[in-house]
């Protein structure tokens, strides 16, 4: 009866303690990772992200962060933003077939971003960076993966490299993901078309001739009938009169 009173016990001291790590928020290192922000862009089109890192270690800081761009959705165009007390280095790598940008054909395009910090600008504890770049025109896929290693100043290295998977939770050490939507189709132009006349239409217009018609010749007889009565009074005054 002892023994499982304890068994009891110990159990509900360990139910309590995950209870209260749960609530409390006690469970070891934090759940934050390297994210691109927007998470979203547009196929065909450019986009200015950032890779937002948080600094997960509670005593080193972030140093160096390395950003890899996928293999199968190569990106002819990327440039990066100055960030303060950062250097940035790119590496670049051939493809084949190559990419059209602006009528150009290139044949290499980055493979790589780093980022390293100098002097005491590393992100601490507690703090988070984010490191911006423009790209495009984004690739004809549904989503860019960037496979990311965050370097400490205590040496250890976070690497955000797992891949996601559709349906199922998130892996442990997650990958930034940028999904990408198809661009919308372009609104077709209205043909513009005569406009056919109806029999109503016909009618109507045949019956306004015949009015303008008859207005016209019955302002023809009018002059014509006032230019016979001025002859006629003219005449009149020029015959002289009958004596009686």
């Amino acid at each position: 009866m002892t023994r499982l009173r304890r068994t009891a016990t110990a159990a509900a001291a360990l139910a309590f303690a995950a209870a209260a790590t749960a609530v409390l928020g006690f469970a070891g290192p934090a759940s934050a990772h390297v994210t691109v922000n927007p998470k979203e862009a547009t196929q065909g089109g450019y986009a200015r992200v950032a890779f937002r890192v948080p600094n997960e270690s509670d005593t080193a800081s972030t140093i160096k962060l390395e950003v890899v761009l996928p293999e199968n959705a190569p990106v002819g165009s990327v440039s990066t933003m100055p960030v303060p007390g950062w250097t940035v280095t790119t590496e670049k790598r051939k493809v084949d077939p190559p990419i059209e940008v602006h009528g150009s054909q290139l044949t290499e395009a980055v493979s790589k971003i780093t980022w390293t910090a100098s002097g005491d600008a590393g992100v601490k504890p507690g703090q988070f960076q984010e490191f911006p770049v423009s790209m495009g025109p984004l690739p004809q896929v549904d989503s860019m993966v960037f496979k990311t290693l965050q370097t400490y100043s205590d040496g250890n290295i976070s690497r955000w490299i797992d891949d996601p998977a559709p349906g199922a939770e998130e892996p442990e050490h997650p990958a930034p993901v940028l999904t990408l939507a198809a661009a919308a189709a372009p609104s077709g132009s209205a043909t513009p078309t005569a406009a056919v006349a109806s029999p109503d239409d016909d009618d109507d217009d045949d019956g306004n001739g015949l009015a303008v018609g008859l207005g016209v010749a019955g302002l023809v007889a009018g002059l014509a009938g006032l230019a016979l009565g001025g002859l006629a009074f003219a005449r009149t005054r020029r015959e002289p009169v009958a004596k009686a």
